[in-house]
């Protein structure tokens, strides 16, 4: 919220010059006073059109959040550079922090932290998560393998939650199945994710899984441990429904946020995918909601750009300094 304007003066007395507010006789308004009079008022009005307005009668005023922007590496645009370059770049374009991939050189990573000094908010681990869904015991145990070393390399690099894909739903796994698989291969990892003081956030993708925010909700629930939270992309849940809704339903299990934009015309039009071929701010995202909604349920910290849109001839320099304006126009909604 924009911080409310201090008044022009304390009192009456404070101003350059006292005016009188008695009326005055017309008789004794000589020149003198005449002067003496109109200089004050003049002065009154310069010194007050001088200070800022207040929150109310400043419609342009922009609304004040406490979040930061983080860039989901993955999505970091252009050729593949090295992990201290991503990192330099990013710090020039304005931004706050990264979310890495899990499974990468801790060392490198650090360095690249510690010479910017960026922000690594979130560890992503979907490659391994979705392998939990496996009927194959080795995959689940792979999956398991992943999802502990991802909550390690959270620990180091100071992350408070990884992201943690829950199985996948298809012809050959049923919803039954990959509840149960999914739910287990999580459970392994509790002891891990609470020693550690990491959360294991769980995201809505599009795995045919979790598709209300009642079920998300009770299925972060059923865990009965501060350990597991919700990783809500935003953009995901679009054709799924209003995430003003998923927000007010999840409310303090959000531990995390992916702003993604999403267009359902391009979506009904084009096709399911083609939704996201789509620049921030140009979609049907309606996020002076979701702002609101966020606010509501006191949601602080921050908000993950994962951008699936990217213009064809623009420099990846200009590219991130794009997507961070776009997220600063999003978070003042």
């Amino acid at each position: 919220m924009a911080a409310r304007a201090a008044p022009a003066f304390k009192s009456i007395e404070s101003c350059p010059r006292p005016i009188s507010l008695v009326p005055m006789n017309p008789a004794q308004l000589t020149r003198r006073r005449f002067l003496e009079t109109g200089t004050a008022t003049l002065a009154l009005a310069a010194a007050l059109s001088s200070r800022p307005l207040p929150a109310a009668a400043s419609a342009a005023a922009p609304r004040k959040r406490d979040l930061k922007k983080a860039l989901m590496l993955n999505t970091f645009p252009g050729k593949a550079l090295p992990v201290m370059q991503q990192f330099e770049m990013l710090k020039q374009a304005g931004w706050d922090g990264v979310e890495p991939r899990s499974h990468l050189n801790q060392d490198e990573v650090l360095r690249a932290r510690d010479a910017t000094s960026l922000g690594i908010p979130s560890v992503t681990c979907g490659t391994h998560s979705r392998m939990l869904a496996q009927p194959n015991p080795t995959a689940q145990k792979a999956g398991v393998d992943g999802i502990q070393q991802a909550l390690r390399d959270a620990k180091r690099y100071g992350a408070s939650s990884i992201l943690v894909v829950p199985g996948l739903v298809n012809e050959s796994i049923t919803y039954a199945q990959n509840y149960e698989r999914t739910r287990a291969g999580i459970r392994a990892c509790l002891p891990l994710a609470e020693e550690l003081g990491v959360t294991m956030a769980i995201e809505n993708v599009w795995n045919n899984f979790l598709l209300s925010p009642m079920e998300a909700a009770r299925y972060v629930d059923e865990f009965q441990s501060k350990a597991v939270g919700f990783h809500l992309d935003i953009g995901n849940l679009m054709y799924l429904g209003w995430p003003e809704q998923w927000i007010r339903t999840l409310g303090p299990r959000i531990a995390k946020i992916h702003v993604k934009e999403f267009s359902r015309k391009k979506m009904n039009e084009e096709g399911l995918r083609q939704g996201f071929q789509v620049e921030y701010l140009a979609g049907d995202n309606n996020w002076p909601a979701i702002m609101k909604a966020l606010d509501e349920v006191g949601y602080r910290g921050w908000g993950i750009a994962e951008p699936a849109y990217r213009p064809a001839g623009v420099e990846p320099a200009e590219r991130l300094k794009q997507v961070a304006e776009k997220l600063d126009q999003i978070f003042a909604s």
